[in-house]
């Protein structure tokens, strides 16, 4: 977690999206803004545990649309439980999931959160990120995980993107300045990261399948809406201006189209539009589940994304430890259907995780023990 200095007695701090472990401690969502911001128990917590559990809180820190923190007085005092505080009470639970047949292979097992399973273009590596840093992981012979050398950006995020000719990464990481979330890029094989996108918070998604364009999500004037930039840096293009959260783009494996999701109809539904943000089109009218995060096989005929149940969350709300499903539909547009159930949500899929051969999707579940 990334923290601004904080201004009470009690120790609280302000939080940027950048949230290492979301999925280790719990949180009312009705004092959570959107997926980017929200307040955090974490270890000012421990002060406040008692035996069962709970953690007694007087106030709470929010961030309003232009950034700017102010604190909530809550003068009834407010109980939240604290589910598995330590790393050691919470299992992730890396798998893969053949889209032809059903079947799961379970990768392996950490005894802490790792999030956003990346496959590589050769299909040799799965890397994923865990408090801060980047790892990778042989699919088939998962032994010791390698850390990935990303310089003085220790607190990456879940959205991390691969190129498509398998070289370079490119990361959302907290800056220490402000710790907002800016996006850099840098080898696979680890080095000093260069920063692309000055201007925060930025939160990658997607980078062109010609390697010249990167699509993110950015805060810009109170609103969150998709933008690229030249992968080598310089200016950025807004693609949308709804009202509400537009997050999520990818570009699909053609160059043409970048899917995304966006909260402008009241649910959070699956969209797609032209590269130059043109003709943007509602993919997904799920009126029973909020849609998030398209990803486009490497054929470019299917798109898998991760579902929660309506009144389960706010639509803009992407949250850990939620009964989710995996849906998957034609690139095409089409009707959806259900790969599959699990228990997860924030971390399970928030990157492309195809692997090259388009049959099969990296993933993690969760279990709290």
């Amino acid at each position: 977690m990334t923290s601004h200095t904080p201004l009470d007695t009690d120790n609280w701090q302000y939080v940027d999206n950048y949230f290492k472990n979301p999925g280790d401690y719990s949180y009312d969502k009705h004092y959570a803004f959107d997926h980017h911001y929200r307040f955090s128990l974490k270890k000012a917590c421990s002060d406040y545990v008692v035996s069962n559990k709970k953690c007694i809180l007087r106030r709470f820190i929010k961030y309003d649309m232009n950034m700017k923190p102010y604190l909530i007085p809550f003068f009834a005092t407010v109980a939240l439980t604290a589910t598995a505080q330590q790393k050691n009470e919470i299992t992730s639970v890396l798998e893969i999931l053949d889209v032809t047949n059903g079947n799961r292979t379970v990768v392996k097992e950490f005894p802490y959160r790792i999030e956003a399973p990346n496959w590589t273009p050769d299909g040799q590596w799965l890397l994923y990120n865990n408090d801060g840093k980047l790892y990778r992981l042989s699919p088939t012979s998962p032994a010791e995980p390698e850390l990935i050398n990303t310089g003085f950006a220790q607190n990456c995020n879940n959205d991390h993107v691969l190129s498509a000719d398998g070289q370079q990464i490119a990361i959302s990481h907290g800056t220490k300045e402000d710790y907002k979330s800016r996006i850099y890029t840098l080898p696979i094989t680890g080095g000093t990261p260069r920063l692309i996108t000055p201007m925060a918070p930025s939160y990658l998604h997607g980078w062109s399948p010609d390697g010249k364009e990167l699509a993110y999500c950015a805060e810009r004037n109170g609103n969150y809406d998709v933008y690229t930039i030249p992968a080598e840096g310089g200016e950025e293009t807004r693609l949308t201006t709804a009202e509400g959260l537009d997050d999520g783009p990818e570009y699909s494996p053609c160059g043409q189209y970048i899917w995304f999701n966006s909260v402008r109809t009241g649910l959070m539904q699956v969209w797609r539009m032209k590269a130059d943000g043109s003709e943007q089109t509602q993919m997904t009218f799920d009126e029973t589940r909020n849609s998030w995060f398209p990803h486009i096989s490497p054929d470019g005929k299917s798109v898998v994304f991760i579902t929660y149940y309506k009144g389960d969350l706010e639509p803009g709300e992407h949250l850990a430890n939620k009964n989710v499903e995996l849906r998957l539909m034609p690139a095409n547009g089409g009707e959806p259907k259900t790969l599959l159930k699990l228990f997860g949500g924030q971390g399970t899929i928030n990157v492309n995780s195809w692997a090259p051969d388009s049959k099969r999707i990296a993933f993690v579940s969760y279990r709290i023990n």
